[in-house]
């Protein structure tokens, strides 16, 4: 896991006075790209790791955390939790060094930095969505919940639809480069696209939070709603094996390969909200795809088929006299 690489990269900066992307990778057993890229993730979020360059260059740990990572400043704490906080709830190794450096850094900014570290959930599994680009409101809304102030969010409906709301941000999630906030309103926990949030302003007014609340718990929840809801129709259908990974990347999580048939197919099973949802998906297959069941889904099939015919007819052989 990278988080745990990370620790480690910052252990060995901590010992020792300067190190090379070349020794880091022989210390951690992983390439000198990897290491590279693990020593850049962590000066670019903000801790005091600097590349020096030139013969006998390379990385060293500036500052207090040089002699003692407790020796980071509130900014540079921060930065630390946000960056390894996502993998504590999947590492109980990261998850006990969080905790026993939250309880040695001064007091004036242990709560920011534990605040920090339950900010940001991290959700691998897509739902069949495209990559996307970070927001930039990210950045404002990970503060938010930090220092605990309500924001004033503008915010469009799947329908484009406009409304104000001052809510109690509650912590952050990343599923697959698609951004949410957890956040309360008046009428109870919601989450938000971060993505649809048209504008974003913190206020000066401090954030209620339930005194149990836990992100990952929070999140967990939702995810087990929106399953139940994008899972109310299940399709079986016939592809061919090798192109059978399309049909995850399209219906993440809702694809199931059942079986591989001797012919070289693959029976899968697809689940949407209605059927008319996954023939939208299916349709573009053509006759690459089988579907056995149910039959409203080959009924809203023949529907797309019999609609796109009647729009688009054969012009190659338009005009031609009859035999």
């Amino acid at each position: 896991m990278r988080a745990d690489r990370l620790v480690a990269a910052l252990l060995v900066l901590q010992s020792r006075v300067q190190v090379t992307a070349a020794e880091l990778a022989e210390e951690l057993e992983v390439s000198v790209a990897t290491a590279r890229r693990d020593l850049e993730a962590l000066s670019a979020a903000g801790i005091p790791v600097y590349p020096q360059a030139g013969r006998g260059g390379g990385w060293s740990l500036l500052g207090g955390a040089r002699t003692d990572l407790t020796g980071l400043n509130a900014t540079e704490a921060q930065a630390l939790f946000l960056l390894l906080g996502p993998a504590a709830s999947a590492a109980p190794d990261i998850r006990s060094a969080l905790r026993k450096l939250v309880r040695a850094l001064p007091g004036t900014f242990r709560a920011d930095a534990e605040a920090a570290r339950e900010a940001v959930v991290v959700d691998p599994t897509r739902w069949s969505e495209p990559d996307r680009a970070r927001p930039e409101l990210v950045d404002a809304l990970q503060a938010a919940v930090i220092r605990r102030r309500r924001v004033r969010l503008e915010y469009a409906n799947r329908t484009r639809q406009r409304s104000e709301r001052v809510v109690d941000p509650w912590g952050l999630v990343d599923k697959d480069d698609i951004w949410y906030l957890v956040a309360g309103t008046e009428k109870g926990q919601r989450t938000f696209r971060v993505d649809r949030i048209v504008d974003a302003t913190v206020t000066d007014e401090p954030a209620r939070r339930p005194a149990d609340f836990d992100l990952s718990r929070a999140w967990g929840e939702v995810v087990e709603h929106v399953e139940a809801q994008r899972s109310l129709t299940w399709a079986t259908v016939l592809v061919d094996a090798a192109r059978a990974w399309v049909l995850s990347g399209q219906f993440g999580r809702h694809c199931e390969v059942e079986a591989t048939l001797e012919d070289g197919r693959a029976r899968v099973r697809l689940a949407a909200p209605t059927p008319l949802m996954i023939a939208q998906h299916l349709a573009g297959w053509g006759a690459a795809i089988e579907v056995l069941d149910p039959k409203p889904v080959r009924a809203e099939l023949a529907r797309i088929g019999a609609e796109l015919t009647g729009r688009y007819p054969d012009e190659s052989t338009a005009g031609t006299p009859p035999g």
